[in-house]
This record gives C-alpha cells, structure tokens and sequence, in this order.
C-alpha cells in the first residue's frame, strides 16, 4: 500500500490536496492512504511526500524550521531514500538555494536556482488564472502541454537546466515544472487544475 503524506506545518492548501489524491487514488484504484501530518513517524512510513505551499517564502520556511526534526526528516525521504516527493507552489520555490521575496531568505537547498520576481511588464501581479505549461523535456509529471492554475508574482530562476521539465509564458519564459531524480516541483495548483492537474497527481503517485 502507498502512503501519500501532504506535510503540514502551517501554510499550505492541504485539505484540498488531500482531497484530490484520494480523488485519484479512488477513481483509479490505487492502493493507499492519503494523510495530513507533520508526525515524523508518518514521514518515514511515507512511500510519496507532497510539500504544498502559499503566501510568502520567509514564513513557510520558518514554517517547516519551526516543527522539530522536520527538515532533517524531509531530507532523509528525499536525498538520502530518494523516494518521490513533490512540491506545490512556494512548497516548489522551497526547494531552491535561496528566494529574494522580502530580503534574502535560505531555501532547502536541493534543487540550484534562486527565486526571484516575475517582471510587471504591464501585467497583473500576481499571476493569477490558468496559462499553459510545456514541457521542456520528457518527464514522469507532464506528457503534453495543457494549462493549469496559477498564483504567485516569484518565479523560479534555474541555476541548471537539466532541472527545467517545464515553462510558461508571463512576461518572460518561466520554469513551471522542476525535476532532479526522484525530486519535483510545480509552480502552479494541480488541486486547482480540473482534470489535467489530477491527472499529474496520478502521474506522481505511480511514481
């Protein structure tokens, strides 16, 4: 059986995640559980970590910082197992060396870039509604182009391009999609994306 952990430590849209793995996992028969926690027990237990992430860089760190053990634990799962994690929005942008969202602001580290501000270039700040996601290569997460829910005004800078899965259009070419091995990230709201966001997460959790 799967395990599918959504991590909480305070910021995030974890009810809805929820609700669309298990969604899935129904709908296509899929053996598992879908939890809520930021127990270190349930992490390691995890076969699929999921971070989710909304509102400012700074404050989702600290939430994650503030849980004790929990970063500690999050890298045993994915950099030291190696085991199938995904993270959703600034749960993505957590991920990079660092963010310039309000000050400079230490990430986790796992995937090389820096998060940086999408220019105005006279449009709407934030970014917010669906626009298209495309691949930049072959991927586990995303097969064709198709749109997607977005919400946020930071973007993710790669340092590496190998790293880049897939990019969107506002105002500037910007990473959507991020990958390094068994590590994934989405700029935008797969819960939020009707049928081509559930079918991602399906794609994850076959994973």
């Amino acid at each position: 059986m799967k395990q599918i952990t959504i991590v909480d430590y305070g910021s995030g849209n974890v009810l809805s995640a929820q609700k669309s793995f298990i969604k899935i996992a129904k709908d296509n028969n899929i053996n598992s559980i879908v939890l809520i926690s930021n127990n270190l027990d349930d992490i390691k237990k995890s076969s699929h970590l999921v971070l989710p992430g909304q509102g400012a860089f700074e404050t989702c760190m600290n939430g994650v910082r503030n849980k004790p053990g929990l970063i500690e634990e999050l890298n045993n799962f994915a950099i030291i197992d190696k085991k199938p994690f995904l993270g959703i929005c600034v749960g993505m942008q957590m991920l990079a060396s660092q963010s310039e969202e309000n000050g400079i602001h230490k990430g986790l580290g796992w995937i090389p870039g820096n998060i940086k501000r999408l220019p105005a270039n006279n449009l709407k700040m934030p970014h917010m509604g669906w626009n298209s996601v495309h691949p930049a290569k072959e991927n586990n997460l995303l097969k064709n182009s198709n749109d997607y829910y977005f919400v946020h005004s930071y973007y993710f800078d790669c340092k590496n391009k190998e790293n880049i899965l897939a990019e969107t259009q506002y105002g500037m070419n910007f990473t959507s999609i991020i990958g390094k091995e068994n590590i994934y990230g989405v700029q935008f709201h797969p819960e939020k994306s009707s049928s081509q966001g559930l079918n991602l997460i399906k794609n994850f959790m076959n994973l």
